[in-house]
C-alpha cells in the first residue's frame, strides 16, 4: 500500500499547495470535515480527491470500522497483554451495555462515576482549600491538561500537580498550600509507583510536621485497595479501575477526580458528553466524513508517505498549554513501536515526534525553523471563535489573526521576488541579492486547523477523544497494538537496581565505563 502512495507523492512532488486553491474554488469545503459544529479543516495539504480515495483505500484494507467496533465491544484488542480496551466505556453516559468476559462493565463504571461526584461535592461543600493530585504519566498529564484547560469553569479548591520524583516538585507546591486545608490524591494503579508513592510519603511526612492528622486527607485512586488500606485510606476514598483503561487514557474515570473537584460534577459530565459524541461519530460516521479518520490520515500521509518524522500541535489557546506534552505520551507511548502485531519489523515508519507551544509564544520561539529551515513540519493548530473574556475580545481578535496568518504564510511562503520587493531600495547589487534570499520563505508546508466554537467541557472532551481515536486509527492501519507500553520497562528495572549504587549501598563495578564514571561524579558532589 505504501508503494502506491508514494508514488502518488513522487507525482506531485513540485505542485504547490496554493495552486490547488486557485485551481479549485471550493477546496476549503471540500477538504474538511464537520462533527456538530467542530471544523477539521486540511485543506492546507497537498491532498487531492485521488491522494484521499487511496488513503481512504488504506483505512477500509485495514478494516478500521470493524476493529472499532472490536473496541467498543470489549474484545481484547490489547493482545500483547491479553486485555479489552475500554477507556470508551467511561464516558458511555448512556449506560449501553458494555461485555467484558461475557459480563457488563457498565453498572460498576457509572457506580464509580457516582460515588466520585458525591465526594467531590462533599469536598467542595468544605473548607478545603487545596487539592494535590500526586501521579506521574497518564495519572498526571490528563488531569493537569483537563483542570488548565478549563480553568473559566474553576468554582472549587485550587488543584495542583506532582508528578517529578524531583524534590523541587512537592517543595514547590506544598509551598503554597496550608497543610490545614490540604488534601492529596495519591494516583497510581498497583500503589507502588515508584515515583508516586515517594512523593505521597512526603506528603504525609508533610502534614505530620505541620501538626496536622493525616486521617481523612488522602483519596486513592487505585486498584489496590489493599495497599491503599495499609496508608490508612478508607473503602469510601479508594476508587479503583479495571485493566481494560491504559493509564494516557483514564482522566475520563477516576484519576479525573482533580477535575471533577475544580469545576464540579456537571461539568464534569459535560467533558465526558463531549468524548461520548466523538465516540457516536467515530463509530457511525462515513470514512471520508469521519474526523478521527481523517485526522489519522492526513497525518500518515505527511509522516509514513512524505516521510515528515515530526509533528507540531500548536494550539492557538493559552489555557491548552499542556496538551501538546499530553499528546506526547498518548501518540508517542501508544504508537511508538518497531514490531507489528505479529512480532514481525515494522515496514514502515511507526509513530512521529510530537511536540509543540500554545499560541503566539512559538513563533518568538521555534516558528523561524517551521518557516525557513530545511525540515518540513506538518502543524496543527487548534482555535475557537471566541475566548472566555468578553473584556478582552481585541486579545482573542489578535489571536485568531495570528493563527490563520501561520497557517497562510506556511502554504503562500515568499519568492525571491517578493523579498526582493521588500529590500528594493534599501540594498543593490549584489548585496540586494544576498538581503533577499534571507527574506524567501519556501512555503508550501502543510497544515490543519481544528477550529471550535468555544473551549467548554464539552468541546475538551470532543478534542481529547478525537485525537484517542486518531491514535487508534494510526495504530491498527500499521497494525500494531496501540495499549501496551514494554518500551518504557527497561529503564525502570535498571533505574530500580541502580538506586543503592548512587547511595553508596553497592558496587558499580559489572556497570559500563561511563555509567561508572558518572556515579563517581555524584558521589564526588553529593555534599
Amino acid at each position: 500500500m505504501w508503494d502506491e502512495l508514494k508514488r502518488l507523492a513522487a507525482a506531485r512532488e513540485r505542485r504547490r499547495i496554493d495552486g490547488l486553491f486557485a485551481e479549485d474554488a471550493t477546496r476549503a469545503q471540500s477538504f474538511s470535515v464537520e462533527q456538530d459544529g467542530m471544523v477539521l479543516d486540511y485543506s492546507k495539504t497537498q491532498l487531492d480527491a485521488e491522494v484521499v480515495a487511496a488513503l481512504l483505500k488504506v483505512a477500509e484494507d485495514a478494516k478500521v470500522g470493524a476493529r472499532a467496533e472490536a473496541m467498543f465491544a470489549g474484545d481484547k484488542i490489547n493482545e500483547t497483554e491479553g486485555r479489552a480496551v475500554l477507556h470508551t466505556a467511561l464516558r458511555n453516559l448512556t449506560g449501553t451495555p458494555v461485555l467484558v468476559d461475557g459480563d457488563d462493565v457498565m453498572p460498576e463504571v457509572l457506580g464509580t462515576l457516582g460515588r466520585m461526584e458525591e465526594l467531590a461535592r462533599e469536598i467542595r461543600a468544605s473548607d478545603v482549600t487545596d487539592v494535590v493530585n500526586i501521579g506521574i504519566g497518564g495519572s498526571d498529564l490528563g488531569p493537569k491538561m483537563g483542570t488548565i484547560a478549563l480553568a473559566p469553569f474553576h468554582d472549587g479548591p485550587r488543584c495542583h500537580f506532582v508528578s517529578n520524583v524531583d524534590g523541587a516538585d512537592i517543595a514547590d507546591t506544598l509551598k503554597r498550600c496550608n497543610p490545614a486545608t490540604t488534601i492529596f490524591i495519591i494516583a497510581s494503579k498497583t500503589f507502588t509507583t515508584i515515583e508516586t508513592m515517594t512523593n505521597g510519603k512526603t506528603a504525609w511526612d508533610w502534614l505530620e510536621a505541620n501538626g496536622q492528622t493525616t486521617d481523612g486527607k488522602f483519596i486513592a485512586l487505585s486498584s489496590n485497595r489493599e495497599k491503599a488500606g495499609e496508608w490508612g485510606i478508607p473503602e469510601s476514598r479508594v476508587f479503583g479501575f479495571e485493566d481494560w483503561v491504559g493509564g494516557r487514557y483514564s482522566m475520563w474515570g477516576p484519576i479525573g477526580l482533580s477535575m471533577m473537584i475544580a469545576v464540579g460534577p456537571e461539568d464534569f459530565r459535560a467533558f465526558l458528553k463531549g468524548g461520548e459524541s466523538m465516540d457516536l461519530h467515530f463509530r457511525n460516521t462515513p470514512l471520508a466524513d469521519n474526523m478521527p479518520v481523517m485526522l489519522a490520515l492526513v497525518g500518515m500521509w505527511h509522516n509514513q508517505v512524505l516521510g515528515h518524522g515530526t509533528r507540531a500541535v500548536l494550539p492557538y489557546d493559552n489555557r491548552l498549554a499542556r496538551l501538546p506534552a499530553y499528546l506526547q505520551q498518548l501518540e508517542m507511548e501508544s504508537n511508538g513501536k518497531g514490531v507489528s502485531m505479529d512480532g514481525k519489523d515494522l515496514a514502515c515508519n511507526s509513530g512521529p515526534v510530537v511536540w509543540g507551544e500554545p499560541g503566539t509564544n512559538g513563533q518568538h520561539a521555534f516558528y523561524q525553523l517551521i518557516h525557513q529551515g530545511t525540515r518540513v513540519v506538518p502543524c496543527e493548530f487548534l482555535v475557537a471563535a471566541r475566548g472566555h473574556e468578553p473584556e478582552l475580545r481585541h486579545h482573542h481578535e489578535l489571536l485568531v489573526a495570528n493563527c490563520l496568518a501561520q497557517s497562510e504564510a506556511l502554504m503562500r511562503g515568499r519568492d525571491l521576488e517578493e523579498a526582493r520587493g521588500k529590500v528594493a531600495g534599501t540594498f543593490e547589487g549584489d548585496e540586494l541579492e544576498r538581503q533577499a534570499r534571507h527574506r524567501v520563505f519556501p512555503g508550501n508546508r502543510p497544515s490543519t486547523t481544528l477550529i471550535y466554537p468555544q473551549l467548554t467541557p464539552e468541546m475538551l472532551g470532543r478534542i481529547v477523544a478525537l485525537y484517542e481515536h486518531r491514535v487508534f486509527v494510526e495504530g491498527v492501519i500499521l497494525d500494531i497494538n496501540s495499549y501496551d507500553q514494554w518500551g518504557v520497562e527497561l529503564g525502570k528495572e535498571l533505574a530500580t537496581a541502580l538506586g543503592p549504587m548512587v547511595s553508596g549501598q553497592q558496587s558499580a563495578e559489572n556497570k559500563d565505563g561511563s555509567t561508572q564514571a558518572l556515579l563517581a561524579f555524584v558521589h564526588g558532589n553529593a555534599s
